[in-house]
């Protein structure tokens, strides 16, 4: 082949043209043009899964047995309201003396101090072991083992009775119940610190509680956030235990209501919209400070993780741009 058969073929490979006449052996590499797969099984499982989900929507709706026009006339009912306001009340009340309680215990567990770490295991390891409906009636019977409290101070005698009323027992049951979960959660995000930092700061001059509250907690929170996120979710639902010491949150509420009416099951729908309700709007609440402790942060997608994603088809999201 002569020089001009040779800048012939070199331009045939670099602009991928021919005529019907000219022939290339190599031919261009061009543009790569990324065809993304078909999967006919995701979309058959799919259809499937709308079908089906679609018959029982539809076999709710059209049941007469539901009492769907009694639950959109309790949905509100002011009863339903107060329970609603009560459940969120012990929900955070009890999720602070989880938080606070909890900070404490963890601390103690990482201390160098043998009795403050026995202790907080020693109180880990009960509240953990022992179910929380248990708890709760403990301490509504907390009356029966100390009818009298005195505290050691001389003229002091506070009748149990009274002071323990179904709300307090339900408070105390439930926050000191979290505080050992709290106490995990904030160990393993104080736990995820590189030693570095600390030592670090500990060179710097920095004292240990110094430490504590401006190098650790504050990069601690993008651990221990998710986690708590969904302990109040939990709280959420778990306060509906507390009807059992009839405190009037949203369970106990509409159970008031169906004893007298008879209307089980609307009421029970009643509630459960309401806890719906609730935990969305937690939930996305929870997000909300994912997104703002993770600010800076680099987004590790594990192996896992990327296989659920491409076993449901949802790969395309994750390459944006790709045709």
């Amino acid at each position: 082949m002569g020089h001009a058969g040779e800048l012939d073929l070199h331009r045939c490979i670099v602009t991928g043209a021919m005529t019907a006449t000219e022939t290339c052996e190599t031919q261009s590499p061009g543009v790569a043009r990324v065809v993304r797969q078909r999967h006919l099984g995701r979309w058959l499982s799919g259809g499937v899964m709308v079908v089906l989900v679609a018959l029982a929507l539809r076999s709710v709706a059209t049941n007469d047995r539901f009492g769907w026009p009694l639950v959109a006339g309790y949905l509100f009912d002011p009863q339903i309201l107060e329970g609603v306001r009560l459940t969120l009340v012990l929900t955070f009340v009890c999720m602070a003396i989880g938080i606070v309680l909890g900070t404490v215990l963890a601390v103690m567990r990482l201390s160098a101090n043998p009795v403050a770490q026995a202790l907080a295991f020693a109180y880990v390891g009960f509240f953990r072991g022992t179910p929380v409906l248990v708890q709760l009636i403990f301490w509504f019977n907390f009356a029966a083992l100390y009818p009298h409290l005195s505290f050691g101070i001389p003229g002091v005698d506070i009748d149990a009775n009274a002071l323990i009323s179904p709300v307090l027992a339900g408070v105390l049951g439930l926050g000191l119940h979290e505080a050992a979960y709290m106490a995990e959660i904030i160990r393993g995000g104080i736990g995820s610190i590189d030693v570095g930092q600390i030592e670090a700061a500990r060179a710097l001059g920095l004292r240990k509680n110094q430490v504590l509250r401006r190098i650790v907690l504050p990069q601690a929170m993008r651990v221990i956030v998710p986690p708590t996120g969904n302990e109040v979710v939990g709280m959420l639902k778990t306060s509906s235990l507390v009807s059992v010491l009839a405190v009037g949150e949203l369970l106990y509420s509409a159970q008031l209501i169906y004893a007298s009416n008879y209307q089980t099951i609307p009421l029970l729908i009643v509630a459960s919209l309401w806890y719906l309700v609730l935990t969305a709007v937690l939930s996305a609440g929870q997000m909300r400070l994912e997104r703002h402790f993770a600010r800076g942060s680099v987004e590790i997608r594990t192996a896992a993780a990327e296989w659920v994603r491409g076993w449901l088809g949802l790969g395309h999201l994750a390459r944006r741009g790709v045709r």
